[in-house]
């Protein structure tokens, strides 16, 4: 697999060490097998990032982001986008008549299958897999699955925008607006630009980018580039805010209006349409 299939792993290999906490999160009992051998090396290679919390902060928010949306506005399709080794499909409960669209390149997906197959897995939702090039056109591979853009959607794009450039981060937010019905959400997370340049994430980031995965990307102002690209905010949290892995965070949330603080944004958004 490549590089970026590498950090699903290293992401899964997270999820696992979080389950086997006692103060768990979350329970994904596939984790630790997706994430094999690769990813937990990269767990050790990473460390000194500081940001694991955050992987296991966000999974819980998007979690919880999902089964509010599906609760409050009766959608019935969700898109993970770059879903990765995301095994939600697996380990939440889900309400009837979902469908469920899992993007990502075709490798990684058929790597995601043969494992799982060799678990015994099965899906608690009608999942789908779409094979894509997420660099190319991939809305017809997705409408080709079953997609329906008519009909609301919930997306998901979970550790997606850091490794895009703005104007990337941005077409993909205006594409999700352009194929989205009226009441369709968005659940995502985002860098604030501190942190990209922090001393404290250098050698995390460096990492990373001698790896072929750097983080590029970040804002300051979520909102504003959520309007100015097709999307209300509705829900944006910090990681150790309520909701948001209070407790768990092991740095203080800083005051908003602080500058230049190192910022992880949570967001829960809605598309506009005139």
């Amino acid at each position: 697999m490549d590089a970026v299939s590498y950090t699903a792993q290293w992401m899964a290999a997270a999820r696992a060490e979080e389950s086997e906490r006692e103060d768990a999160l979350f329970v994904d009992p596939f984790a630790r097998d997706l994430a094999a051998p690769r990813g937990f090396e990269l767990i050790e290679r990473y460390a000194g990032g500081g940001l694991l919390p955050f992987i296991s902060i966000r999974t819980r928010f998007l979690d919880d982001a999902i089964k509010d949306v599906l609760a409050e506005s009766g959608i019935q399709q969700v898109v993970l986008i770059a879903a990765g080794m995301d095994t939600r499909a697996f380990r939440l409960d889900w309400p009837d008549g979902i469908e469920l669209y899992e993007v990502d390149h075709a490798l990684l997906i058929a790597e995601k299958r043969r494992r799982l197959d060799a678990l015994g897995a099965e899906p608690r939702v009608d999942r789908r897999e779409v094979s894509a090039d997420l660099t190319q056109e991939w809305l017809p591979d997705l409408e080709a699955a079953g997609f329906d853009r008519d009909r609301p959607t919930l997306w998901v794009a979970e550790a997606l925008t850091f490794f895009l450039t703005e104007e990337q981060a941005a077409g993909l937010l205006r594409l999700l607006a352009s194929a989205s019905a009226p009441g369709s959400h968005l659940a995502f997370d985002i860098l604030g630009r501190a942190l990209l340049r922090s001393p404290f994430s250098k050698r995390f980031l460096d990492t990373l980018a001698a790896d072929g995965t750097p983080w590029i990307f970040g804002t300051d102002e979520p909102e504003e580039f959520l309007t100015a690209n097709g999307w209300k905010t509705t829900d944006l949290r910090e990681p150790g805010q309520p909701g948001a892995g209070e407790g768990r965070w092991p740095y203080d949330v800083q005051p908003r209006d602080r500058r230049g603080a190192n910022r992880l944004w949570l967001i829960r958004a809605e598309v506009v349409k005139s």
